[in-house]
């Protein structure tokens, strides 16, 4: 073969495939009804334009998602919803435990994602959803000053979407362990509202 060593796919070395995750904070939501629950607060229109907005965004960007952990709140749920079809489709999984889950507790959820997946999309909340991604982003990362982490410092409006790209198994996953790739709101959007910081 002329001396020429060809590489196996297989050796121990390779370099494994990267994960693909996401992050995506529901849709603004409606507090017009002051009977209803946290839990069954519905998103408002504002809110469903933002997230059909974001479904378009992620089409075009061609972020397609093997498995979708939900929280089980109605404006998860309905943010869900309103992205309209993911290819695939995806493995659709509403969780109680992610309801108002801190960061610490969404690793955990994370970390039971079978290996298999390639890409997870997970809907939440904040605080939690926001303190996940700058743990994820870890702090010289996010002490360094980038546009990026820069913006992420800054607030996790309603509806916005961040991709990380992660090296480690998912059960792994571990604060520090990701690589901040996009950081997408419905003001990015020129069809979609600005968005609101709170609901």
């Amino acid at each position: 073969m002329n001396g020429l060593v060809v590489a196996n796919r297989a050796a121990p070395w390779h370099v494994p495939p990267m994960r693909q995750l996401l992050l995506l904070r529901h849709a603004k939501s409606s507090w017009d009804d002051p009977r209803l629950s946290d839990h069954a607060r519905p998103l408002n229109a504002r809110g469903r334009r933002a997230a059909v907005a974001m479904g378009a965004a992620m089409r075009e960007l061609g972020l397609a998602p093997d498995v979708v952990l939900v929280s089980s709140a109605r404006r998860t749920l309905q943010t869900l919803e309103a992205l309209g079809p993911l290819e695939g489709p995806p493995l659709i999984e509403p969780m109680d435990d992610l309801y108002l889950a801190a960061w610490p507790s969404l690793i955990d959820v994370l970390r039971r994602v079978r290996e298999t997946a390639r890409s997870v999309l997970v809907i939440g909340h904040n605080p939690g959803l926001h303190d996940l991604a700058m743990a994820l982003a870890g702090p010289a990362a996010m002490a360094a000053g980038g546009p990026m982490t820069q913006r992420l410092a800054e607030g996790y409006p309603t509806g916005t979407l961040t991709e990380f790209a992660l090296a480690l198994p998912w059960g792994r996953v571990e604060a520090g362990g990701g690589r901040l790739l996009r950081v997408l709101s419905p003001a990015d959007l020129p069809t979609a509202d600005p968005p609101d910081m709170i609901a």
